[in-house]
């Protein structure tokens, strides 16, 4: 079985060995990494590692907090490996859609932004309404959206008023995009966190106005 770490490490040389080092002590083998951001000192990895049968997830945020300065922000199942990189892909299968090509977006947006679920909202006369969404898209909508229609890629308030209940119960982490000068917006969750890094808002808006460009 595998499961995605999102680990914060001090950012010196052989901290990543000797987190892969703690690791393998309890029968996982990293098999990916990306480096999702750096700071002052510090570097935020996200890691694929695989485990034997029965491996609980305890054991590997024991052995990876038990290292100076590492602290697990989350952990959570995956399949497969990373796709780190892949945002021209996923802009190639938009542009070469050739029925809806926002389910395309959706479709491909959580494994490439590594979130559980994202949807293209839009407004109308009657309020919010989802335009697509992922497999993994929760079936409650949010029917008021006051932070629409977006100048910028945002990180979303998670406890406001517009969220709904479903959405806070899972502690759902929010972001969104907008996509272009069309009003609407791409919108990513991903419940049980982590939080969103800057990187990834970053990398969010990058996605969202080429993909924008491209739908024109």
């Amino acid at each position: 079985m595998s499961f995605l770490l999102r680990v914060q490490l001090p950012d010196r040389p052989g901290s990543l060995g000797a987190l892969a080092l703690a690791l393998g002590s309890v029968g996982a083998d990293i098999l990916s990494l990306d480096v999702v951001e750096r700071g002052a000192g510090y570097a935020v990895d996200d890691l694929v590692v695989d485990v034997g049968p029965g491996s609980l997830p305890d054991t590997l945020l024991s052995a990876a907090e038990a290292l100076d300065g590492v602290r697990v922000d989350s952990i959570r199942p995956f399949a497969g490996m990373l796709d780190t990189h892949r945002e021209l892909e996923l802009i190639d299968h938009v542009a070469a859609a050739r029925d809806d090509r926002l389910q395309t977006l959706v479709d491909g947006a959580p494994r490439v932004l590594r979130v559980g679920w994202s949807t293209v909202m839009d407004v109308g006369p009657n309020g919010a309404y989802r335009v697509a969404g992922s497999s993994g898209a929760p079936e409650t909508h949010a029917g008021d959206v006051p932070w629409m229609p977006l100048e910028k890629p945002t990180i979303l308030d998670d406890e406001g008023d517009w969220v709904p209940k479903l959405w806070k119960d899972m502690n759902t982490k929010l972001a969104a995009a907008p996509l272009g000068n069309t009003g609407k917006a791409l919108v990513l969750g991903r419940p049980g966190g982590p939080e969103f890094r800057p990187s990834e808002i970053a990398r969010l808006g990058y996605l969202a106005g080429i993909i924008a460009t491209v739908l024109s």
